[in-house]
């Protein structure tokens, strides 16, 4: 058994590979080098577990779910592996002989995971972009990941399958169709193992390379999203979606043998198609099933409809109710039909719109389910995007609330907490088991529990000082309130709002005295991540506001640790493992009903950190199982959005003068020589500034300002944080993401959990 090796023998098997599989000189054992030669000898026993996985999955010929998605997002491997293994003390003292330190050694590599079945994605040669941040504000470099190689990927150079684009369909003499002519590429195998915990399972993710021209990959013209940017993400959408299905039907076909009946095809496979990015595999399954294996379209069509699953997590604002709205990427120009059935403009088409081809329509015709992934979102799609669907096949869509791995997120990532934790539940079952974490609230008012409590949290700011310090220069006080809001800038997101407010604070600590400040302002640092797409203009410019606010506040002497403003350069997942723990108030403040879900708002609240938010996504359930009173709520509701939107645009709405008050004083050049007109015209409707307010930033102003205000209240009596803290990790089981895929497992793909004999 693995578990039974020393860290002697470990340390042995570490140096074997830094010396007869070098990647790196022989002079230095240096940090890089060491985590390539420690993720190659953690290799060394997921292939034994891969193998004996796969083996059983053969010879049993199980029915197989495989999730297939544009985007795998990237965390630290090595820590999920020897984690997952249970071999963490182990590899830490194994390295420690060899001189080395198990944290460095981990943080030298971003990687690919993600926990499922089984996953089929692309491995692109660059990531989104790197993000740098400048006097000019936000900065992009194509970011090369594999420049220093992948030491988790085994190539497989014999898995791989042609993918055509262009060309024609013929007739050849035997009666079938026949794509012949235009471009060819080939997509190649790449697995990473992904090992279960506490198991000998371990699944796979199939990442597709391909071989095509040579030529530099153009960061910029991908982003403009022009002509060539369009064809790009398409072609990237059907590699992904061709490669995937041959190799899906393959092992279908491999499985079962010299026996293969296409009727089975169903209840031996389920694809979940993330998004409705892999869309193409629908009608790709249908050309492979018919031009390639003879069958007849209703005989395809009948497969296709039954394995084929939907989960939707675009957030509302993409999903509008005229599909020809969502994001460029996710259409394909067509050709355009008039219909005179009675369907709304959601399902018919529309000569008066753009040639399309609407790729959530098709997920939702073709598909076996669809669903959505908190409760709020799964009732905007069944009543308002998806109605006449909805209408037509009720049963058809379903509710799947979005998890997080309690491993990762709390177990690897915040080892104090976790130590907390099993100690009063009295076992570490809580990481299979989170329900058993409800045990935490008769402990709340515990002064112990408290205080171990308030110390696992410190432990975690210390690390976040550290990076900070490293990553912007900016020293902050471990002592003040870490207030965080991470994730993608979007105006819905209202990064807008947060800063909006952070100036209105900081206003008002200028006009009073010294001691006024520390009697009414608790102290505060306020982080921000998050990427900015490159031609998002208003995101980029709000990048910008945030970090010129935080050139003023970081430098006035007269607020010094009382208010601090951060923007952490290109966050990731691996910085998230890092401020998640310690954080103690996480801004989830999106227009309500225009955020599907979220995932970071339960990363959050599993850690003990506090929220404040609207009524949307996620927020809805997570106050619901954490308690009202452990919530910061505020704001306009979903079913107010519409016609607050309409009141603004009439000129109907009449700001808070605490909203114009601090639009003045941003325009007054405090902050810099930068224009904000922009930025702030966009909040008033003004002519050549858009839509009026179209996400209700001053609307929820005021509230939002109160809101603060009550959360400053709170964190004064550190007893009552600390309670409304635990009782956040103590609420969060339902937001494991066991729980999810078992409901996935059981009511949408039909498969069953696996035990190697």
């Amino acid at each position: 058994m693995l578990n039974s090796i020393d860290s002697s023998a470990i340390a042995s098997n570490i140096k074997h590979h830094a010396e007869f599989k070098p990647l790196f000189s022989p002079e230095h054992f240096s940090p890089l080098k060491a985590y390539h030669a420690t993720a190659k000898s953690v290799l060394d026993a997921l292939l034994i577990n891969w193998n004996a996985t796969y083996d059983y999955y053969n010879k049993a010929n199980v029915k197989q779910a495989y999730y297939l998605s544009m985007e795998f997002l990237q965390g630290r491997a090595l820590t999920n592996a020897i984690g997952n293994l249970e071999l963490t003390g182990k590899y830490a003292e194994a390295l420690k002989q060899l001189g080395q330190n198990l944290e460095d050694v981990a943080s030298q590599v971003r990687s690919f995971f993600k926990e499922l079945h089984g996953g089929y994605g692309l491995r692109y040669k660059y990531g989104l972009f790197k993000q740098i941040i400048t006097k000019d504000g936000q900065e992009e470099v194509a970011e090369d990941w594999l420049e220093m190689g992948y030491p988790w990927e085994i190539v497989r150079n014999d898995v791989s399958y042609p993918v055509k684009f262009y060309g024609k369909v013929v007739e050849g003499t035997d009666g079938r169709k026949h794509w012949i002519g235009g471009e060819n590429i080939k997509a190649v195998a790449h697995d990473v193992p992904i090992p279960g915990y506490k198991t000998r399972v371990t699944n796979n993710l199939r990442l597709w390379s391909t071989t095509v021209p040579s030529k530099d990959f153009d960061l910029g013209a991908f982003n403009a999203g022009d002509h060539e940017g369009k064809i790009l993400r398409l072609k990237q959408q059907y590699t992904l979606c061709s490669a995937s299905l041959q190799d899906i039907v393959a092992r279908f076909e491999s499985r079962a043998g010299d026996s293969v009946k296409w009727e089975d095809f169903p209840s031996k496979v389920a694809v979940q198609m993330n998004d409705t990015h892999p869309t193409l595999c629908i009608p790709e399954l249908m050309r492979i099933l018919i031009d390639v294996k003879g069958l007849s379209w209703d005989e395809a069509w009948s497969i296709t409809e039954r394995e084929t699953e939907l989960k939707e997590e675009a957030e509302a604002t993409v999903l509008s109710a005229t599909i020809e709205e969502k994001v460029e990427s996710d259409d394909i120009e067509g050709e355009e039909e008039d219909s005179e059935d009675e369907l709304d403009p959601s399902v018919k088409w529309n000569p008066k719109l753009p040639r399309l081809v609407r790729m959530a329509n098709l997920c939702v015709v073709g598909g076996h389910s669809v669903n959505g992934v908190a409760e709020i979102h799964s009732e905007i799609v069944k009543q308002e995007v998806f109605n006449s669907f909805y209408e037509m096949w009720p049963t058809k869509f379903q509710n799947k609330t979005n998890g997080v791995t309690p491993r990762r997120w709390i177990l690897f990532c915040n080892p104090e907490l976790s130590s907390i934790i099993s100690k009063w539940i009295g076992s570490d079952d809580w990481v299979l088991n989170t329900d058993k974490l409800a045990e935490l609230k008769k402990f709340a008012d515990n002064k112990d529990l408290q205080s171990e409590w308030r110390a696992a949290k410190r432990a975690s700011k210390m690390k976040v000082v550290s990076l900070i310090r490293e990553k912007t220069g900016y020293i902050i006080s471990p002592d003040a309130m870490f207030d965080v809001q991470v994730k993608r800038i979007h105006e819905y997101k209202r990064q807008l709002l947060n800063i909006l407010g952070i100036v209105y604070r900081y206003k008002k600590m200028k006009e009073m005295s010294a001691k006024e400040r520390t009697t009414n302002f608790v102290p505060r640092v306020c982080i921000f991540g998050g990427k900015a797409f490159a031609t998002y203009i208003q995101a980029k410019r709000i990048v910008k506001f945030i970090t010129d606010v935080a050139d003023t506040v970081n430098h006035d002497p007269d607020i010094g640790d009382l208010l601090k403003v951060v923007f952490v350069p290109d966050y990731n997942v691996s910085v998230a493992e890092t401020l998640i723990p310690a954080s103690e108030l996480s801004q989830h403040i999106s227009t309500a009903g225009m955020e599907a879900s979220g995932t970071s708002n339960m990363k959050f609240s599993m850690n003990g950190c506090i929220l404040i938010g609207t009524l949307d996504g996620a927020n809805v359930e997570i106050r619901e199982e954490v308690g009202e009173e452990n919530f910061f709520l505020f704001g306009a509701e979903a079913h107010e959005i519409a016609g607050l939107r309409k009141e603004r645009a009439e000129g109907k709405f009449m700001p808070d003068p605490r909203f114009e008050e601090v639009k003045e004083f941003v325009r007054s050049g405090v902050f810099g020589t930068y224009n904000y007109d922009e930025l702030m015209g966009s909040l008033e409707g003004n002519e050549g500034y858009g839509r009026a307010d179209y996400f209700l930033v001053g609307k929820d102003f005021p509230s939002y300002i109160e809101c603060q205000e009550k959360v400053d209240e709170a964190y004064r009596d550190q007893e009552l944080w600390t309670r409304m803290s635990i009782l956040n990790t103590a609420g969060s089981a339902k937001f494991s993401s066991d729980r999810t895929i078992h409901q996935y497992a059981k009511d949408i793909w039909d498969i069953k959990p696996v035990t190697l004999p």
